[in-house]
């Protein structure tokens, strides 16, 4: 069993639903932040008359379980004619309420697509298609116009070094902030910037330099340095450890990284955040720096602990 999802371009509203590989697509329109189908649509969904969905329909209106006026919308459709009509649809509640009554197994794929469509919008505002993606065939001009857009926008950001490359990450074309690949790459980026200028992880540089008897605490800088006091948040904060020469070396990776980024978007490759991912090893790797294979030795509530209690 396969799913597939068609788009158009990446701003069309017009998706198509496909779960077996042999079986003609059905049309759904995003409109709204939900899912609309014709009844025509609803039928051939769950391999039903049409007259079947509209007696589905009819009951579900007429026990008051949807309210018609909430579920239901014209919208004009160009139909094979040539010509534009105005068309009834039925949004995502009515599909499943209608799907539970007429195929129930067929209800609980459908909504399982549809949550997957729907939380592509919300974070991205398109759907991606893999097989399409690959063959670039719906990713326009206007794509890359906007992501170029986006990689000199994180490019000219007062974020920090590790967080800009969290940036171009999410820059992905199939990006979810939930998705495990996401967890692990925010979760070690930092340290693998860290340990690619200095050979530790944020850790362990903060243990390794935080020294109480060393003017400022051993911190090149802090929140409000040079003649601001010292707080602890500012000891728990790998960057101020670092020489002028690590923090000018951090920066030169991060601008070639975004330059990377630049290219590709310039050569209109699209990136997953699979490809991200592995990226950033293979490009540390090629510029012959040392590569983070580990979580490291200490852990950070242990570096804070660390230095917290030598302020």
């Amino acid at each position: 069993m396969c799913k597939k999802l068609q788009i158009h371009n990446s701003t069309v509203e017009f998706l198509i639903f496909q779960l077996e590989s042999k079986e003609e697509g059905i049309e759904v329109l995003y409109q709204d932040e939900t899912l609309w189908l014709t009844q025509d649509a609803i039928a051939t969904l769950f391999d039903k008359g049409r007259s079947t969905i509209a007696e589905h329909l009819q009951n579900i209106f007429q026990s008051l379980e949807l309210q018609e006026d909430s579920v239901c919308r014209k919208f004009r459709r160009t139909a094979a004619d040539g010509k534009s009509y105005a068309t009834k649809y039925y949004n995502l509640d009515a599909v499943i309420s209608v799907g539970y009554r007429a195929n129930s197994v067929r209800a609980t794929q459908f909504r399982q697509w549809c949550t997957y469509v729907l939380r592509q919008f919300a974070i991205r505002g398109y759907v991606i298609d893999k097989k399409r993606m690959e063959n670039g065939t719906f990713i326009n001009e206007d794509y890359f116009e906007h992501l170029l857009a986006e990689i000199r926008e994180i490019r000219l950001s007062e974020r920090r070094f590790y967080q800009k490359l969290t940036d171009i990450y999410a820059t992905s074309i199939d990006y979810n902030r939930d998705a495990p690949t996401t967890r692990m790459f925010f979760k070690k980026v930092q340290n693998k910037m860290h340990y690619a200028v200095h050979g530790h992880i944020a850790a362990e540089l903060i243990v390794e330099r935080a020294n109480a008897e060393k003017e400022h605490m051993g911190l090149t800088s802090w929140e409000k340095a040079p003649n601001g006091k010292i707080v602890k948040t500012d000891v728990s904060i790998a960057k101020n450890y670092l020489k002028e020469t690590e923090l000018e070396s951090m920066g030169r990776i991060v601008n070639a990284f975004l330059d990377l980024a630049e290219d590709r978007a310039k050569r209109h490759i699209p990136m997953t955040m699979e490809d991200w991912a592995a990226r950033i090893d293979k490009f540390l790797d090629s510029d012959d720096r040392p590569i983070l294979v580990d979580i490291g030795t200490i852990s950070a509530e242990q570096a804070k602990l660390y230095c917290r209690n030598r302020v």
